[in-house]
Formats: structure tokens, sequence, C-alpha cells
């Protein structure tokens, strides 16, 4: 039965509202306001009141799409409390529209499950708080651009004015001032007389109205007006609220707009369009070529940090200097860099070591990725990029105390962005397949999903002042106060959308580095979302291209895939990201490139790869020779360094012949194996130890060369014996100083042993990835949701029970805890295990925190009593001391 055909079911307050709804409305409510159950409330009038407060109401507004929120803010300008009619008037206007009559029935219902709204049709009735944020004020303009009514903006007027613009605008006088603004808004809303009224008024009063009607509404006027400001003056149509600044009041706007609280009202999405559409295979054979990629810059990330990389930052992360000479080291641009660095960092492959003399370094877990089908290491990225709330597309801004936002830094984290990421592959998994987005109608479809803030308060695509920043409404009220005196139009942005570069809010910024990064990573090609990226989020097969796929959108709406008003899917679990995660790797391998045996050996001293090699093959090859340029194929060269480099890791002349003849599909060049012997016929030559260190050399005649030479005299070298010298450098600087002389040496352990330098030697202790941070409370899942509305039903049965007076006496009042002696209260709860009676007592914990519970006490022993507590649906002991009183419930 409906609250009009029974008035006595409506509910008085938004805690008997949430006393009516049934339990799966409140798992609704509390899915979508998370921070209700945090910790989780009493009862439900402890519900209601924190479904109240600002900061949880703010957060609830900032989660409604464009519409919903228009609806809202409608009702904050509607009578109070208003009825479904009035509220489809303010929204269609007198004119009325099918689109907006159909959406708004699921915008009211979205309101009234996140308990924004409550109340029936008849009497529905905008959360205070809420009404307070949206509802307009010379301070905080409304985003409708409405101003105040006839009675609060007539409030501060003297009565003979008022009986004066009554009589003016041909109304009979009154007895007092309440019924006169009475009078003068029932005019002013009238549909006959106020276009009457209007007839009468001159071009240029009619022209300062339209400068006000779609707002700001409020104007300044000298102590003398000019003609046409006096006739509205003298009317009502501008009434003033404080010396020199005069209000166009609602009704008159409302009149003047045809009814419509908007200017512009978006009751359906935009839908988000192909830019271009591309085959399938071609989408999944770029995007896996990206993966490749991607694969493969992350290791050449970590393979430059082998030994350990840059230091870190006394603030924490990486220098400008650092940031550069990676983006040099892979060939890409900075900013791009830091997308690589950021990522390594949140899939857990880098961290710092934690040293004293801290540095970035890979850990452990990187040698285990190593180990992993390309595949498997690919899903490990894309799930990290998923899930990070760290932004590398905010490296080098500037934070809120001016200081530059680094890479691997503080300050990156920005909990919105998982959310952001997985809403914009979601939305291009909504496009036929194939197709790539137009980026203005994606960002467009994310802004109507969630309204930048100036659209929530005080600006918006259907407001005149949306580009105005939140410190500019009083500048933007003197101005169109100025117009109203003056001449001219106002010369705002018609659009209200948010622009590129600082004017764009985060989300936009989000949105664009998304689809920038999704395509380095592979999950797109081409623009497009591919197979194995459509796996990774959970998303449904895709709709082919050109089919007629609908769904109704409303009464008698069809609206194609694409366009449809769907909500968000929900986000994975961790369980089902892991199985999309597999999934997405299976359908990538077979996509990736086979890896190579072999290469192919040229007579200019170089190799060439044709494609990816395998691990131990490229491992080696990057020991013995240094990489030339990269692409399809991989060109490396070989140098006397590089050679060097091989026989310090350990390897000899006759291994490095025996390899390159083992994975060269051409015969080795005759120059490359000249180069081998004739370094390794150096290598070892000379030993070079500690003393601070020495030089040993079985040939007497290298070591009078080295003495002879200028460039050695800084080594601070003496002749120990014929074949010894003594260096005061310490073995690496010596090492370094001979082997820029031209000499190959080879260092030497205290026995006299080849000390062995191998490329992988440098690993951080086992670090966690970084946790992301998360966007308010999680959302809970079934089971918690089910216990939680069980505690909260059981609070408020104990709170709204019917109990007995106390002791003959009145009881507690509502909420506050019964009082009762020690012995009453053991005598009543005696009573009550012997008739198997439900009684109501206060109880502080050791905390202090004070609760009321309604108990079935079962025994009462040794100082304690035990119960089944029907607040917590469990068995408990209590210490009788702790229990404030107790009280019989009312049959």
């Amino acid at each position: 039965m409906s609250t009009e055909e029974n008035p006595a079911a409506a509910p008085r307050s938004l805690a008997e509202a949430l006393r009516g709804r049934d339990d799966a409305s409140l798992a609704a409510l509390l899915r979508g306001r998370p921070d209700l159950i945090t910790p989780v409330p009493t009862d439900l009038t402890q519900l209601a009141t924190r479904a109240g407060t600002r900061a949880s109401v703010v957060r609830a507004l900032e989660r409604l799409d464009r519409f919903t929120l228009q609806t809202a803010q409608a009702l904050a300008v509607a009578p109070d409390p208003a009825t479904y009619e009035e509220l489809l008037g303010l929204m269609a206007g007198d004119d009325g529209d099918p689109a907006v009559s159909a959406a708004l029935p699921h915008a009211l219902g979205t309101l009234r499950e996140q308990a924004l709204v409550w109340g029936g049709d008849d009497r529905l009735r905008l959360v205070r708080t809420a009404r307070e944020l949206l509802a307009p004020s010379p301070q905080h303009p409304s985003p409708t651009g409405l101003g105040p009514t006839v009675r609060e903006a007539g409030a501060g007027m003297s009565p003979g004015r008022i009986q004066e613009i009554l009589a003016t605008a041909g109304l009979p006088s009154t007895h007092d001032s309440v019924s006169a603004l009475d009078a003068l808004a029932g005019l002013f809303e009238d549909p006959e007389r106020m276009p009457a009224l209007l007839d009468q008024a001159p071009s240029e009063s009619v022209e300062v109205l339209e400068r006000l009607v779609w707002g700001p509404p409020y104007g300044q006027v000298t102590a003398d007006p000019a003609p046409r400001l006096r006739w509205l003056l003298d009317r009502g149509l501008l009434l003033p609220t404080a010396p020199g600044t005069v209000v166009l009041p609602r009704e008159v706007a409302l009149r003047l707009r045809a009814g419509r609280a908007h200017r512009t009202t978006e009751p359906v999405p935009p839908p988000v369009e192909a830019a271009a559409v591309h085959r399938p295979q071609m989408v999944d054979a770029t995007a896996a070529g990206q993966a490749y990629t991607a694969l493969a810059t992350v290791e050449e990330l970590l393979k430059d940090w082998h030994e350990g990389g840059p230091a870190v930052l006394r603030a924490g992360g990486l220098s400008v200097r650092d940031l550069k000479r990676t983006a040099v080291a892979l060939d890409v641009p900075e900013p791009v860099a830091a997308f690589w660095v950021e990522l390594a960092y949140a899939a857990g492959l880098l961290a710092s070591d934690g040293e004293a003399d801290e540095r970035y370094a890979a850990t452990p877990a990187y040698d285990e990725w190593l180990e992993q089908p390309a595949g498997e290491r690919w899903a490990r990225l894309a799930t990290a990029w998923l899930a990070a709330t760290r932004t590398p597309g905010l490296v080098g801004e500037r934070d809120a105390k001016d200081r530059t936002l680094s890479a691997l830094g503080p300050g990156l984290d920005r909990s919105v962005a998982p959310e952001v990421r997985h809403r914009v592959l979601a939305l291009l998994a909504g496009l036929p397949e194939g197709a790539a987005p137009n980026t203005g109608s994606l960002l467009a479809r994310l802004r109507w999903e969630r309204p930048p803030r100036a659209e929530r308060a005080g600006g918006g695509a259907s407001s005149p002042y949306a580009r105005r920043t939140p410190a500019q409404p009083a500048e933007g009220a003197r101005g169109a106060a100025a117009r109203v005196g003056g001449s001219g139009a106002p010369g705002y942005p018609a659009d209200g959308g948010s622009g590129a570069g600082g004017d764009e809010d985060l989300r936009s910024r989000l949105a664009r580095w998304t689809l920038a990064e999704a395509e380095m990573l592979g999950v797109t090609g081409r623009g497009a979302l591919s197979s194995h990226g459509r796996a990774l989020i959970g998303a449904p097969p895709a709709p082919r291209h050109g089919d007629a796929e609908t769904e109704p959108a409303g009464p008698g709406d069809k609206l194609p895939v694409h366009h449809r008003r769907t909500p968000p899917p929900p986000a994975l679990s961790p369980a089902e990201q892991a199985t999309a995660a597999a999934a997405a790797a299976r359908l990538l391998e077979p996509l990736l490139p086979e890896p190579l045996d072999h290469v192919l050996l040229q007579a200019d001293l170089t190799a060439v790869a044709p494609g990816p090699l395998e691990r131990p093959l490229a491992d080696m090859l990057g020991v013995l020779a240094d990489v030339e340029s990269k692409g399809g194929a991989t060109v490396y060269r070989f140098t006397p360094a590089s050679v060097r480099r091989a026989l310090d890791a350990g390897r000899s002349a006759a291994d490095l012949h025996a390899f390159l003849a083992a994975h060269s599909r051409t015969p080795v060049p005759q120059p490359l194996a000249y180069l081998i012997d004739d370094v390794a016929r150096r290598h070892g030559h000379l030993r070079v130890g500690a003393a601070s260190s020495y030089v040993r050399c079985d040939d007497d005649a290298v070591l009078n060369e080295i003495l002879a030479d200028r460039r050695a005299a800084g080594l601070g070298l003496r002749r120990l014996a014929p074949t010894v010298l003594a260096a005061r450098t310490d073995p690496a600087a010596l090492l370094e100083g001979l082997r820029a002389m031209g000499f190959a040496p080879a260092a030497e352990s205290a026995e006299g042993d080849v000390l062995i330098a191998r490329a992988d030697a440098y690993r951080t202790p086992p670090r966690t990835p970084p946790e992301p941070v998360p966007d308010g409370p999680p959302v809970p899942d079934d089971t918690l949701l089910a216990a939680a509305i069980r505690a909260v039903r059981a609070g408020d049965l104990a709170s709204t029970a019917p109990r007995k007076p106390v002791g003959g006496g009145a009881g507690a009042a509502p909420g506050e805890l019964p009082r009762t002696t020690a012995a009453d209260t053991l005598a009543t709860l005696q009573a009550a295990v012997l008739t198997n009676d439900t009684v109501w007592i206060g109880y502080v914990n050791a905390e202090g925190a004070a609760s009321q519970r309604v108990i079935a006490p079962i025994r009462v022993e040794g100082g304690f009593v035990t119960a089944y507590d029907h607040t917590a649906d469990e068995v408990r002991t209590y210490p009788l001391h702790r229990i404030t009183g107790v009280a019989e419930l009312a049959d």
C-alpha cells in the first residue's frame, strides 16, 4: 500500500524510512556507501544519523551521475517536502520532455537507494545536509543558477515597502508581510497572471531579466536605479538582499525558464563513439607486439640496474638526472620512462635495498618472474597496472607544497586511478569488436558518469559559470551585478565542459593516461581493446560491428549497446582477477613470437638477432656484446671491452668460440675470432690484488712499461719485486686505471685465484609490492553485509522495543541506558532466567563505550550473566558490574 493510500504509513524521518526497508535494500545502501558500516552502527537511528553527516553526503554526491545529480539539485530548490509532479515539472519543464520523464524514476530510485532522498512520491524529502550543500545562497551559488524564493529574499524588507510592491503589482493589500509575500509568490507562479505582468514590462527591463534568468541571479544597483530597474523593483521582479544588491526571485526565474530548474538536462548518457574500426586480428597482433615490447623494456630496465641502480633521494624517489639517464638507456621520453619504472615497482620487481647508502635494484621476485612464460609475465604487469593507485603521469608536476613529484617518490597515489582504468576499459569493451574510441566522446561519457567538482558545487554543463573556481563566486556575482545596469551579453563559455591542460579534471586526465598506458602495455592495439585485454577485466564477448543490439532504456526508448545507461561493472575480487589474468595470459601466449636459438654473425663484428632470443642465449650475448640497435631485429656489436666483460665473467676463449659456433647460422667471421683471441691473450696477464693493492706479472718488461707511463702517476705505483708493483689506490680503482691505459688486468683473491665478476650480482632483500591507497572504505562482501544488517536490525530492536517502567517510574528516555541498583539488576536477571523472559540492559564495555542490548538470560553466577544476545545474535557473557541497569520489555 502506498503512502498516498495510507498516510499513517508515511515515514516521519530517515530512520523510519530505513526501518521500513528490506534486507536487500539495506544491503544496496551499505554497498553503495561503505563508509556507513565503518564501524557497524548500533541501530538504524545511528545509521540514519551517519548517512546525514556532511562527509558521507559529500562522498555520496560525488558518486552520482550527472542526471541523478541534477535531480538532487532540483529537489534542493523545490518545496520541502515536494511531490513527484513538482520534481518532474522542475526537470522536464512546462512542455514536458519524454526522455526526462522516462529517466526520472531511475534517478529518484538511485537517490532513495543511497539514502539521499526519503519519503513517498507525495512527500519527497532531500536529506538536510544534501539540501544545505546544493541549495542556492549568495556565498555558494546553486548549479541551477536559481536564487532565493520570494519569501526568503523579502524576509528583511519593511512591511510598508512590501505593501507598496503589492499595490504596484496590482494585488490587494494584506494585514501582514507573510501573507503579502505569499500573494506576491502566487502571482509569479500563476501561468496566466505572470505573462500578463511581463507583457507590460519595457523591453529594457525584459532584457535585464533575460541576463539574470539562467544565473548568477544577483546584481548591483545604485542608490538611484535606472527606469528599467525601477520598474522591476517596484513590482518585486527584483528584490533587494543587501544595500546595493538585488536578486531575481526563484519563482520569477522558473516562470521565465518555463519551469525548468536546469538549462539543459542530460537524462541519457552520451554515447562512446568509434573513431576507427580495425580487423580484430590486426588489433590482437598489434597489442601482442606492444606486450612483447613491454616485457623487453622492463627486462632492459632491470638489467641496467643489475649491479645497483640509482640512489634514492632523501625525500624518496628518483632524481631528475637519474630519470633522464633511464630514459636515454631505454630510448624513450622521460614520461614514458617514469611509467615503466613505476610499473616495475607496482609489480614488485623493483624496490630500494634499504641499505644506509640506499639504492634501487631488482628484487628476488624479478628472477622468479623471468622464469615464467611470457604470457604470465605480461599478465602480472597488466594486473599490477590495473590495481595501482600510483600515477606516473603526475611525475614532474608540483604538489600542494610546491615540491616536484618524482618517479618512485611520495605523493603519486591517486585512489581513484584503479576505478578510472577499469571504467575506461569497460567502455572500450562496450564498443563493437575492433573499434577504437573517439577520445572526446569517451571523456564526455566519463564526465557524465562522475561530473567534475565544478558541476557538483556551483557550476556545470547547465550552468553559465561552469569554469569558475571555488574562490570566485563573489567576483562572479559582482560581474553579474555590473551587467544589470550596463549593456552587453555575458561572456561565459556555453558548453561548460572541462578543457585540456590545467582546467581538466583529474578523472579526465587519468582517462587520457589510461588510453596511452594501455596501448604501451599491449592491453589495446591501435586504440581498440584486444581479446586478451577484454579477458583481463573479465568483460563479456565484444558485440560485433554493425549488430543492431538494443535494449529498452525507458518507456518506448531503445538505445544502442554503447549508449545504454548501465552501471559500471562491479570490481573483481582477488580470486576473480587472478582467474581473469590467467585467461588473458592464455589468449596472449599464442600471439607472442617464439624465441629463437640462433643469431646471424657478420664480418663487421656485429650479430643480428632476427627475433626474440631464448633466455640463455640472450643473457650470454648481452654479456659478450653491446646492443647497438633494437626493433624487429636486434643488432649486437662485439668490442674489446665486451669480450673482456665475458672473460671477466669466467668464460675462456675456447668457450666463446664454441658458443658462437653453436648459435650462429653463419660461419664465425675471422675478424671476430681474431678479436676474441687477441683480448684473451692479454686477459689475466696482469694480476691485481690488495696491498692496499698490487700488480704482479711474470713479464717484468710489462711492469717497466707501466711505471714509465705518465698516466700511471695517479696510481701511486712502486716496485716491490721484479714481478710485483704496489699501489696506494684500492684494487677497483687500480683495475680501472690499468684498463684505461689499454691493459687487460684480472682481479685476484687473497689466495691468488682469479676473481670472476658475474653480471647478475645484486638483488634487494625480499620486498612486497606497494599497497594501493584505497578510495575510502572497501566495498563489503555479502557475508559482511549480512552480518552487519543482522547486527543493525538486532540493535534497532533493542533500541525501539517497548519497555516497562523501571521501579514504577517512567523508565529511561529513548536512547538513554536503563539505570537500576545492583540489587535490582541481579534480582531482575535471576527472575528472567527462571521465566525465560527477554530483558533490556545497558552495558559499558572495557573501553568505556556504552550500548543497549536485548538479552535472554541463561544463567547468573559468579558475578557474570550468560545470555543469548539478540543484538549480536550469539551467546555472550557479561560482567554484572558493567551493566548499568535492566528493564523488562513490554508485552
